[in-house]
């Protein structure tokens, strides 16, 4: 188990989105999240604490986590200088970057001498199967994207917040990093070995009551030539019976590939729709998720209006206006 509560390390990331971990952890479970260490043109802020390592220890901090995602998952040399000092004053240190802590050399050694732990929560840990595409009981919504990091998880979560508040049976499940260390469980997915991805979501989804939904988490898209291949997985390890369409209205490229623009709603939605009934005939496009953050209220408004005259589908901003009407059209399928 992790120990909670957390500093969140936000180490120089140049913006907010790259702080995406810290972010999903502040919105979702902020009774967890104290504060915040920031290095010097840090462009992140998540409207916490800043705190040093010694404030940290002193406000009853147990473990720093690093809140960032950069491409690559790359732990600095900057980080390394802060993140050993965190290990020598007694901090454990969690992460879900491709570049492990366990595989640097000065923090294990740190460890080893000083005695916290170090978490990994981007290791897969269960023998997963080869996906076998047999029907399971239960329901299934998966959150899927125009791009990387516009809104899957937080209308996941949304989603699975408003049909618990309605007595309706759901559960969360996380398939990254952010998602694992806010609920304390899930699938690290892009760290499972290609051919055992989508029987990983068929594990982390199994059998259920014929009236449970299971939400979820998605990674990736469809369109994004660097992770695309898990987003496939969840589409067929999933074998959705609906699917919400998240999209960023504002970006003019693919996340990291400055070459490729977006896809449409449209495009995405001709695009998966019939990947999906490759593995469940039944499958529906249920909704529209619009991250609207970087758009005034009343410009969000217009524009969740016109996508779902455009579109025909519910839209909503889930983190602004909530999911009703999208959990609506899910039970109504």
């Amino acid at each position: 188990m992790i120990q909670t509560p957390y500093l969140l390390f936000l180490g120089d990331a140049p913006d907010a989105l790259a702080a995406k971990v810290a972010q999903g952890i502040k919105d979702w479970n902020p009774d967890v999240a104290l504060g915040q260490f920031r290095l010097p043109g840090c462009g992140a802020d998540m409207g916490l604490q800043d705190m040093t390592l010694a404030e940290a220890k002193a406000a009853g901090v147990k473990t720093v986590v690093i809140g960032v995602a950069n491409r690559g998952g790359v732990i600095s040399d900057a980080w390394k200088k802060v993140l050993v000092e965190a290990i020598e004053m007694g901090f454990d240190l969690a992460a879900g970057l491709h570049n492990l802590l366990r595989n640097e050399n000065e923090l294990i050694s740190a460890a080893r001498m000083h005695g916290p732990t170090l978490h990994d929560v981007r290791i897969p840990t269960v023998a997963y199967p080869i996906a076998n595409g047999r029907k399971r009981t239960g329901k299934r919504c998966l959150a899927i994207g125009t791009d990387c990091s516009v809104g899957k998880m937080y209308t996941g979560m949304a989603m699975d917040a408003e049909m618990q508040k309605r007595g309706v049976k759901s559960t969360f499940r996380p398939t990254g990093q952010t998602g694992i260390l806010i609920t304390g469980g899930g699938v690290p997915l892009d760290a499972v070995i290609a051919d055992f991805m989508a029987g990983a979501v068929e594990y982390l989804t199994p059998d259920n009551d014929p009236d449970h939904w299971d939400h979820i988490e998605g990674q990736g898209s469809l369109f994004h030539v660097s992770y695309s291949g898990v987003t496939m997985a969840l589409i067929h390890g999933g074998q959705p019976d609906a699917m919400v369409l998240c999209h960023e209205p504002t970006r003019t490229h693919m996340r990291g590939l400055p070459d490729y623009t977006l896809p449409t709603l449209e495009q995405l939605r001709d695009t998966a729709l019939p990947l999906a009934r490759i593995a469940n005939p039944d499958a529906q496009i249920a909704g529209v998720s619009l991250n609207t953050k970087a758009l005034r209220i009343d410009e969000a408004r217009r524009l969740i209006e016109e996508t779902e005259k455009r579109i025909g589908l519910p839209t909503t901003d889930p983190f602004r206006f909530g999911t009703a009407n999208l959990v609506d059209a899910v039970l109504a399928l």
